[in-house]
């Protein structure tokens, strides 16, 4: 009862999650400071 061993190929693909991940530090920042510009732009123009 021996069993084939598993090919792992799964392991050296490259995930594109982690690829995105590294970028989020610096994503998340930009966007949020866009975000509050566009909001104090429209609040703003609406006062």
């Amino acid at each position: 009862m021996s069993q084939a061993p598993h090919n792992q190929t799964g392991l050296n693909e490259d995930d594109p999650a982690e690829a995105v991940v590294k970028y989020i530090p610096w994503v998340l920042p930009v966007a949020g400071g866009v975000l509050m510009f566009l909001l104090a732009f429209i609040a703003v123009v609406i006062a």
